[in-house]
């Protein structure tokens, strides 16, 4: 069973140090990264059904931009994949090109998080 778009996913049994768990694929972290870590109790209904309830972790403002890079760099990884002659390399032209556009620029870390992780740019003309 590896439906994963009715959310349902494969377990398979797990030792995790002395104790008995199950294992969760990689997919169960990726589409469900608030309930990574999370804590929580399992309640038997039968023989062979269970019944886990977690309490999620609240992500912190750091963890989403965490999440949104990540999610950004999967697609970029995705279209390089699916479409390698699309990849331009990267030249020593457009290394100069951005090191000139970013001449005089300083960034504040102090600064207010609307640009994300409390960084700032400040232009000195």
């Amino acid at each position: 069973m590896s439906d994963n778009s009715n959310n349902n996913y494969p377990v398979s049994p797990a030792k995790i140090g002395n104790q008995d768990g199950y294992r969760l694929p990689r997919a169960f972290s990726k589409d469900h990264p608030e309930l990574v870590g999370a804590s929580g109790h399992v309640e038997v209904l039968d023989e062979n059904t269970l019944l886990v309830r977690l309490n999620p972790i609240e992500k912190t403002e750091e963890d989403k931009d965490d999440v949104m890079m990540s999610l950004f760099l999967d697609f970029l990884m995705k279209s390089a994949v699916e479409e390698p002659e699309s990849l331009v390399a990267y030249t020593e032209n457009m290394s100069t090109e951005a090191n000139e556009l970013l001449a005089g620029v300083d960034i504040d870390e102090d600064a207010t998080p609307e640009l994300g992780s409390g960084a700032r740019v400040v232009r000195e003309d």
